[in-house]
């Protein structure tokens, strides 16, 4: 657990911020103030292996079995602090002091855990005794690759059920910049696929890492195929909220990570015009 006069900023993530084993809070920048992040990942492995992933000592796999009763009683002592305690003011800058979400991230892939749905359960009993649902969203920050299992799709109506979003990773729309940025072999019919369950089953956001590698951002065939690929969801009518293009704003713990950089504003701009050119709502966080 950090030092009692430590203050959490939008460019560290620690998950031992509150010393706790499943709960740690963020300055999330997409969020805009306090996101209460739950991590489910705890031997810090995942099925993808973003190049970008700031997690040290990523590894492929999946994660323990989750303690689902340890996890809400966290969760409770926590909001009990953030709520009616000093948290705020011990912790976070006069700005940012405003809970926004509590949001499934973490260390890995959230919906690999086997108790995601009754992880989502648990939060959701914390929300109503709390009166939190409607007040503020429950997130789901998710590479998309197991939405097509009956149990986490049945997590995922959970939490629509509980006014929750699903923030659905696309970074590149061919399969070979998925392979080159996200480390995964799947085809990009099975991301739409995926993508099609999730929308259908929650409000669903498409979130978009961008950034230079070596030196140069994403090449003109990768976001002409990016932009042919939401104009197809769009002609399909697929629900999407719209885009959350970012950058990286903490540095990477992958071995590529001396050769990722920022894109340009100027590139971030153009790349972000052509989406709502679609008519698709889209923020950007650099």
């Amino acid at each position: 657990m950090k030092a009692p006069g430590y203050r959490l900023t939008a460019s560290e993530h620690d998950r031992d911020a509150a010393g706790l084993t499943y709960i740690y809070p963020v300055v999330s920048r997409r969020a805009g103030g306090v996101s209460i992040g739950i991590n489910l990942n705890q031997n810090d492995a995942c099925n993808w292996r973003c190049i970008y992933c700031q997690v040290p000592g990523l590894t492929r796999g999946s994660p323990p079995p989750v303690d689902v009763a340890l996890l809400e009683r966290e969760l409770r002592d926590f909001l009990e602090d953030v709520l009616h305690g000093g948290f705020m003011e011990r912790r976070v800058p006069p700005e940012s002091r405003r809970l926004n979400d509590i949001a499934f991230s973490g260390n890995g892939e959230p919906t690999s855990a086997r108790e995601f749905e009754s992880s989502v359960e648990a939060v959701g009993r914390v929300m109503v005794d709390y009166g939190l649902v409607g007040k503020i969203k429950l997130v789901l920050i998710t590479n998309g690759s197991l939405s097509h299992q009956a149990r986490v799709r049945a997590g995922i109506e959970r939490m629509a059920a509980l006014g929750g979003e699903v923030w659905f990773k696309l970074d590149r729309a061919t399969e070979a910049g998925i392979r080159a940025v996200n480390n995964t072999r799947t085809s990009m019919e099975k991301v739409l696929r995926n993508l099609r369950i999730a929308a259908a089953s929650c409000p669903t956001w498409l979130q978009t890492c961008v950034f230079a590698l070596d030196g140069n951002p994403p090449t003109v065939h990768e976001v002409t195929a990016y932009v042919a690929c939401l104009h197809r969801l769009k002609c399909e009518g697929v629900p999407l909220m719209g885009v959350m293009v970012y950058g990286v704003a903490r540095a990477s713990h992958q071995p590529e990570a001396a050769r990722i950089s920022d894109v340009s504003a100027a590139w971030l701009s153009d790349f972000s015009s052509r989406i709502e050119a679609l008519g698709i709502e889209v923020t950007v966080t650099p």
